[in-house]
């Protein structure tokens, strides 16, 4: 699974691409699929702390002003979903910036493995995220929409983040992000048409699988 999200992540040429992992065996297979592996102490609370350390030591210099952060459970997220994420960040009130795709199959609404964005439209398909949940909301007649992790952060809003503890509604609803809207952070989606397959279960891995098997 990893190396097909690493395969994604360089398909979609936005910057040189490395792999924040905390298990030599995750790095070893990183590496035998030709990638850049870095090893990140065990003990994070979050994908983006894990992220930060692994910038601090490959960037050092300070040459990369923005930072995408695939998650590594995505292995059908399109390239052109990764590029999408960065144009909200044109924008210099934005911090982060993530993405989002109508729900369509309905027994998603009420699966809270299917993260909800709630937001407030701002431009063409782009919202300024009010919350997040996996709870199903917004209430009402209306499009929900599913989360998909991967968050692009300017760099200072990174180190920000990492800084800050972890806040009530993170711990209680499991997501980071609103780590960053508690705080104070504006956070912007891009909306996107499809929805990669996110792998949380064995009933998802087995999807991924054939998905992936149809596309060879």
């Amino acid at each position: 699974m990893i190396a097909h999200v690493l395969r994604r992540a360089l398909e979609a040429d936005v910057g040189p691409v490395a792999v924040a992992c905390d298990e030599p065996e995750l790095a070893a297979a990183v590496e035998a699929a030709g990638g850049r592996a870095v090893l990140t102490r065990p003990d994070h609370v979050s994908g983006t702390d894990r992220i930060a350390e692994a910038l601090a030591r490959l960037d050092p210099d300070r040459r990369h002003d923005v930072i995408v952060n695939l998650q590594g459970d995505l292995p059908t997220i399109q390239p052109s979903a990764v590029r999408a994420s960065l144009g909200p960040l044109a924008d210099p009130a934005v911090a982060i910036a993530t993405l989002a795709t109508p729900i369509r199959d309905a027994p998603e609404r009420d699966n809270p493995n299917v993260v909800k964005a709630v937001g407030t439209p701002v431009g063409e398909r782009r919202l300024r995220a009010l919350y997040f949940t996996r709870a199903t909301a917004p209430w009402g007649e209306g499009d929900l929409l599913h989360h998909i992790g991967l968050y692009a952060y300017t760099r200072t809003a990174l180190e920000r983040f990492v800084a800050l503890p972890p806040s009530a509604l993170e711990i209680r609803e499991r997501l980071e992000q609103l780590r960053a809207l508690e705080a104070g952070m504006r956070i912007d989606i891009a909306l996107v048409d499809v929805a990669p397959l996110g792998v949380d279960t064995p009933y998802d891995l087995e999807a991924a699988r054939a998905r992936l098997r149809s596309q060879i």
